[in-house]
């Protein structure tokens, strides 16, 4: 029996808005926690129980939820308790960073289909939505699921994105900055946006170290430094989305040019690039390292996963860059942890993967930063979701946008 979209099942159900709703509602909330029994789901809708169970029944023959056997009685008959049906609703789940993309179909358990792929592309390249459609094709063929089975796409890119219209400021091409829309006309599949290190902080809240979290900071370190909040409970965007520009606040007068176009950014003395150009000039300098040995005849091919590695292999050089990029990384988060007095703050992507050597850096520098009284209270992690974080935030984004009421009204 073919697996049924958000749409088919509007189109199935009465023709009443409401019940519509209610069947949504019940989706939803089977999203969110499962098992779970009649009365249960009844009360927190404040319907009939007949009423519910007239509606599971239908979402049972629609394939969509599922029976999970019996729970504990309270003085009388075990009441059944139902479940989603992971595999009735799929998403395809896209990450991109500076350089790279990733992409894997989800089910709505939030459980990987199909393989991750991995695939160059940027926000600003041309051939982003053929290349995307290369690797739907890819991961069609690795999950068995068709794209017909499919039901939206979610990106978490960098950028000032304003989710409620699907458009990236940070795109330098104006024609592309409609990427949503984009995507979706080509598809013909509803395509949501989001700032990647948002998605990767819905990760964290929902899946990982964050999880009833109240204010939490989620940091991905890579080329530049993408900042996510949560702040008394819930994911904090900003008026219109732009909130968490770490990487760019400024904290060196008169330094290096940032790729924003100011001088002297955070990212310009944390990010990758810096760990770069750090580690060639002492390469160019001939400083005693198995970095200078494996690349003083090829400098261009020096990576920062070449870096990392020779750190965690105990080279001293390597060592030593790192550490400094962790004493000017805590600069910045003394600066957060100032401002939002937060009790847990994450930092993943890979310059956070090295984290013997930049733990203890971090923490020194701190007291040495901010006032003993703020600092006392808050736990710095490395993540333990590491890459797969973003994704796992993006399938949580878009499973709660499809289960929304509002999809009624599209």
């Amino acid at each position: 029996m073919p697996l049924k979209t958000p749409e088919k099942l509007k189109d199935q159900a009465l023709s009443e808005l409401k019940r519509y709703n209610l069947r949504m509602q019940i989706i939803r909330l089977l999203y969110k926690k499962s098992p779970q029994s009649a009365v249960q789901l009844s009360k927190k809708l404040a319907i009939s129980l007949p009423s519910t169970r007239s509606m599971l029944n239908e979402l049972i023959d629609e394939e969509v939820v599922l029976i999970k056997g019996t729970g504990e009685s309270s003085g009388g008959r075990k009441p059944v308790l139902y479940s989603l049906n992971g595999e009735a609703f799929h998403i395809l789940a896209v990450e991109m960073d500076q350089y790279n993309a990733q992409a894997v179909i989800l089910n709505c358990l939030n459980e990987p289909c199909s393989e991750i792929f991995q695939f160059d592309s940027n926000i600003d390249d041309p051939e982003f939505i053929s290349k995307l459609d290369q690797a739907f094709n890819r991961l069609e063929t690795s999950s068995g699921i068709r794209k017909t089975q499919v039901n939206a796409i979610g990106i978490g890119m960098p950028g000032l994105i304003d989710p409620r219209t699907g458009v990236n400021q940070t795109i330098k091409n104006p024609a592309r900055r409609s990427i949503a829309q984009q995507v979706e006309k080509h598809f013909k599949l509803s395509t949501y946006i989001e700032n990647d290190a948002r998605m990767q902080t819905l990760g964290e809240f929902v899946f990982g170290q964050a999880k009833n979290s109240q204010n939490t900071l989620v940091i991905n370190w890579s080329w530049g430094l993408g900042l996510g909040m949560i702040i008394n409970g819930e994911i904090f965007a900003g008026s219109n989305g732009c909130s968490g520009e770490f990487s760019h606040i400024r904290v060196v007068e008169d330094g290096e040019l940032c790729e924003c176009g100011k001088r002297g950014c955070l990212q310009t003395i944390t990010g990758a690039q810096h760990l770069l150009d750090l580690a060639k000039q002492a390469i160019a300098n001939k400083e005693i390292s198995q970095l200078t040995n494996d690349f003083q005849h090829r400098p261009d091919e020096l990576t920062v996963k070449a870096v990392i590695a020779s750190a965690l292999k105990g080279d001293e050089l390597s060592i030593n860059l790192i550490s400094q990029l962790g004493k000017n990384m805590a600069w910045g988060l003394s600066i957060l942890i100032q401002l939002y007095n937060p009790e847990l703050i994450l930092l993943s992507g890979p310059l956070s993967a090295p984290k013997q050597y930049l733990l203890p850096t971090i923490q020194q520098a701190l007291h040495q930063y901010c006032l003993e009284n703020i600092l006392s209270n808050v736990k710095i992690e490395i993540s333990a979701l590491a890459e797969h974080s973003g994704l796992k935030g993006t399938g949580v984004m878009v499973f709660k946008k499809l289960f929304s009421t509002q999809q009624a009204n599209r």
